[in-house]
């Protein structure tokens, strides 16, 4: 070998060291580089279920980065109002927030399809269209224009459809009727007759109380009995027509996001995924417990009129269908959520419902 070549030589495997030793101290930097995140929410703090699922997340998220990533929990009027969560993550004041997204329809119609709408999936529908019809690629678009990445975190099950101080026996008996329910089914209230009010939760159960409201929807019997909203009315009517299968939201701060190595991405994501999985297995057993408490308190649980779920369910497809009239992201959006409902609920009737009618045999 020439000398010349020889040193050529030399100087690139140097440089080719030099190179490693570089990618290697990056890679060392951001294995060990911490981040310490704040996530607020729209339940109050340590809330049953939805309170505490959050306080599970950020633990989740803690252990699995080895605590290279931390996530401290505000709940509602901590660090900021419950209904300001969208716009203080949006505008990076903090790095997450969680909540529900039809508490957002003020900024776009169609957030509210990525949370519930009256009539439509339950929960194994909606994680099904998320993960795999592509509802979550559309659930980013939405909220892209706002500077946020949502991820699916949490999932009350099919709701109550909640508590009233008089019998409902038409439609009728909905007119004047002033009702806390958010979004959608709050509109389908109104054009069936009622007023519609959207409360936090801190303030359900005064309102109830004292007659400010003469109606409320809130979760279930787990929620419910823990805001002792069985003191405050007597009838407790199912089922849940407006949020048959509530999905809940970890929102972030996109320019956060971005600034995650792909590892801590994973994570988030993941622990997210674990959330869910835990929220909807506690509703399923302690709504079954709270449910026998709430019978034991004298409280009168009814069913729906037949007459009455169907006129909501109509008006729910008139406000569904004006909306997506006027706006095409909502059509959009509408289009692939009715077309997966659809596909999926021939299966649904002849197994989730085929065997649970199986009970009455």
């Amino acid at each position: 070998m020439k000398r010349r070549d020889f040193i050529a030589g030399i100087g690139s495997g140097a440089a080719l060291a030099a190179c490693t030793s570089a990618t290697d101290q990056q890679s060392t930097t951001a294995s060990t580089e911490r981040v310490n995140w704040r996530i607020v929410t729209t339940w109050p703090p340590n809330f049953p279920g939805q309170g505490t699922g959050v306080n599970t997340l950020a633990r989740y998220i803690n252990e699995l980065s080895a605590g290279r990533m931390t996530i401290q929990v505000y709940g509602a009027g901590e660090l900021i109002p419950a209904y300001e969560v969208f716009d203080a993550v949006s505008q990076g004041s903090v790095e997450m927030g969680h909540g529900a997204a039809y508490y957002w329809r003020g900024k776009s119609e169609a957030t509210q399809f990525f949370a519930s709408i009256p009539f439509g999936m339950n929960v194994h529908e909606m994680n099904a269209w998320m993960y795999y019809g592509g509802g979550v690629e559309l659930w980013r678009e939405v909220y892209e224009p706002f500077n946020l990445y949502p991820i699916p975190a949490g999932n009350t099950g099919v709701q109550m459809g909640g508590w009233f101080n008089k019998t409902i026996d038409t439609l009728e008996d909905l007119r004047g009727l002033k009702m806390r329910i958010p979004g959608m089914g709050g509109e389908v209230l109104r054009r069936a007759g009622g007023t519609p009010v959207n409360l936090p939760i801190s303030e359900i159960f005064t309102a109830l109380q004292t007659g400010s409201i003469d109606a409320t929807e809130w979760v279930g019997p787990y929620n419910d009995l823990a805001l002792g909203l069985h003191t405050a009315a007597q009838y407790y009517y199912y089922p849940g027509w407006q949020e048959p299968g509530p999905t809940l939201e970890c929102m972030i701060n996109i320019d956060a996001w971005n600034s995650l190595p792909d590892d801590l991405k994973a994570i988030v994501s993941v622990s997210c995924q674990a959330m869910s999985l835990d929220v909807i297995s506690e509703f399923m057993a302690r709504n079954a417990n709270a449910l026998e408490q709430i019978r034991a308190s004298g409280t009168d649980v009814r069913e729906f009129p037949r007459e009455v779920l169907s006129e909501l369910k109509r008006l729910t497809y008139e406000v569904i269908n004006e909306l997506a009239a006027a706006d095409p992201l909502v059509e959009r959006v509408w289009t692939s959520y009715r077309d997966f409902m659809m596909h999926a609920r021939g299966w649904q009737l002849i197994s989730e419902q085929a065997i649970l009618e199986t009970t009455s045999l």
